[in-house]
């Protein structure tokens, strides 16, 4: 499964959250960090579903950028 997971600078560090699970998020120094923590983050939470006998959401999200120009 794929989930969206957006992905927020801030001034010493990146955060990062996953709109389909609702309180899973990590924060990490770097970008590469923060994903990697996300995507344990992600595990975590769906092995906590199975365990608490939930069913696991299919992820219904998906991410689009759209360029417009704003000069």
């Amino acid at each position: 499964m794929k989930y969206a997971v957006v992905v927020e600078q801030g001034p010493s560090s990146y955060g990062a959250f996953v709109p389909d699970l609702p309180g899973c998020v990590a924060a990490g120094e770097t970008r590469e960090e923060t994903l990697e923590l996300i995507k344990e983050a992600i595990e975590f939470y769906i092995e906590g579903l199975r365990t608490d006998g939930e069913q696991v959401p299919v992820p219904p999200c998906e991410l689009e950028h759209i360029e417009i120009n704003a000069a």
